[in-house]
């Protein structure tokens, strides 16, 4: 950052007072711009046992596969944010079931929150950000073609407790490489 919002003059990156952390902070009119994780959000959605998938058409990771989630937008819950990326993503309607997933990784600023949910039909199909949408049995998941850690946790995570019959809420963290 290098301008004010507020008033366009030159910011400075000081540690404001009251304060711990260093912080964008206008020379001219002394306001303190905050910037806070961004949360992605998404769903685990199931149709008869099988789990709804998309490959990206965007970067980062073009042409891997991935949950449908996405940038949480202002003025919408976290589970609206989940409902929406699925039907953009994926072009599925899914009924929300509970947060399952919270993956925190600090070094990118980012928290990755996935619920569970179901496909209210066995309808879907690829929205722009997609090159296409499949519906996979836990043995037919491209591990290897995964475009993230967060979601090989979430879905690693997710088939353990499908295979118990119970579905815990799970918390972690993933370090800087």
């Amino acid at each position: 950052m290098q301008y004010c919002n507020h008033c366009g003059a030159h910011v400075s990156l000081a540690i404001p007072p009251g304060d711990s952390l260093p912080r964008h902070v206008c020379d001219a009119c002394g306001h303190i711009h905050y910037e806070n994780p961004r949360l992605v959000v998404g769903c685990v959605a199931e149709w008869e046992d099988r789990i709804l998938l998309c490959r990206r058409a965007i970067e980062p990771r073009h042409g891997f596969w991935t949950l449908p989630a996405g940038f949480m937008e202002n003025g919408e819950t976290t589970a609206q944010a989940a409902a929406r990326e699925t039907h953009e993503e994926a072009g599925a309607r899914i009924l929300i079931d509970a947060p399952f997933a919270m993956i925190s990784i600090a070094h990118i600023n980012q928290v990755h929150l996935f619920y569970r949910g179901r496909m209210s039909s066995p309808h879907f199909a690829p929205g722009e950000e997609s090159l296409e949408v499949s519906l996979c049995h836990p043995a037919q998941i491209p591990w290897n073609e995964l475009a993230f850690r967060s979601v090989s946790l979430c879905l690693e995570r997710y088939l353990a407790d499908r295979a118990k019959g119970v579905f815990g809420f799970h918390e972690t963290e993933i370090p800087a490489a």
